[in-house]
C-alpha cells in the first residue's frame, strides 16, 4: 500500500487551502470525510480497562455496526482474548500507540517503534496488521504525521467527541453526540468510560432512525485521489 502525503496550506491569519496569505504547510490527520451518503464511522479507544466491552460489543451486534476499535500494546498485553473475539465478530483494528505516549514528544524512531510494535502484537492474535493509526490523546504535528503515513498507516482523528472519559453525565454525552454527528463523521469513545454502554444503545437506534448507516473508520475513508482541508475533512478530487 503506497500513502501519498497531504499537506494543508495554513494562512497567518486564518485557514486558508488557497489565497493571498503566505501559509505555512501543515500536516493533519483526517477528522471526518466529505460524503452526502449518511454514513457515520463509530470508533473506541482501548488503553485502560475491560470491564464495559462485552456489554459494548453486545449492543453493536444488536445494530449490526461495526465498529473501529483503536488498541494500545500494552492493552493487548491484557486482554489478548478480547481483542480476538473483537476481531472475529468483525469489528476492525487500528493501532493506537503501544504504550500511550505523547507523540509529539519523542523521536521519529521511537514513533516507529510504538507503531511497529503495536502491530506486532495485533498481527499475533489476529493474523492480520493495521492501516490506521490514532495518536495517543489526539496530539500531533508535522513529523508525526508523516511519520504514521510512512509506515503505511492513515492517520485518523475524530470530529465528534463524546469526551465520556471526562464522565460528566450521561446526557451530556449523549447531547454531544448527536448534536454534532453528520454524514461522514467519525465519533470517538472509549470501551472502559462510565456512561457510554447505556449511551450507545440509544445514539445507534437515534441515528438509525435518523437514516444513517454504520461502517467501519477504513470503510468511510477515501484510499487515494482525496486531500484533507483545513478543517480536517478528508475530500476526494
Amino acid at each position: 500500500m503506497i500513502f501519498i502525503g497531504v499537506s494543508t496550506v495554513i494562512g497567518i491569519y486564518n485557514f486558508k487551502i488557497k489565497g493571498a496569505f503566505v501559509g505555512l504547510q501543515r500536516k493533519l490527520p483526517i477528522y471526518n470525510v466529505d460524503t452526502k451518503d449518511k454514513k457515520i464511522a463509530i470508533s473506541f479507544d482501548a488503553s485502560w480497562g475491560d470491564d464495559k466491552t462485552d456489554e459494548i460489543l453486545k449492543i453493536l451486534d444488536k445494530y449490526n455496526a461495526k465498529a473501529t476499535f483503536f488498541v494500545v500494546g500494552a492493552w493487548v498485553d491484557q486482554y489478548p482474548g478480547k481483542l480476538k473475539i473483537m476481531y472475529e465478530k468483525g469489528h476492525e483494528i487500528g493501532n493506537h500507540s503501544n504504550k500511550h505516549p505523547m507523540m509529539t514528544k519523542i523521536s521519529k524512531e521511537e514513533m516507529i517503534k510504538e507503531i511497529d510494535t503495536t502491530d506486532a502484537k495485533i498481527m499475533d492474535i489476529t493474523g492480520k496488521g493495521t492501516t490506521l493509526f490514532r495518536c495517543p490523546s489526539g496530539e500531533y504535528n508535522n513529523l508525526v504525521v508523516e511519520t504514521v503515513e510512512a509506515t503505511n498507516h492513515y492517520c485518523i482523528q475524530w470530529d465528534v467527541d463524546s469526551i465520556d472519559w471526562k464522565e460528566q453525565g450521561a446526557e451530556i454525552e449523549y447531547n454531544r453526540i448527536i448534536k454534532n454527528a453528520k454524514p461522514g463523521s467519525i465519533l470517538l469513545f472509549h470501551n472502559n468510560a462510565k456512561y457510554t454502554p447505556q449511551n450507545l444503545a440509544k445514539i445507534l437506534q437515534n441515528l438509525k432512525d435518523k437514516g444513517y448507516t454504520f461502517v467501519k473508520v477504513s470503510d468511510l475513508i477515501y484510499k487515494k485521489n482525496y486531500y484533507i482541508d483545513a478543517a480536517g475533512k478528508q475530500i476526494q478530487k
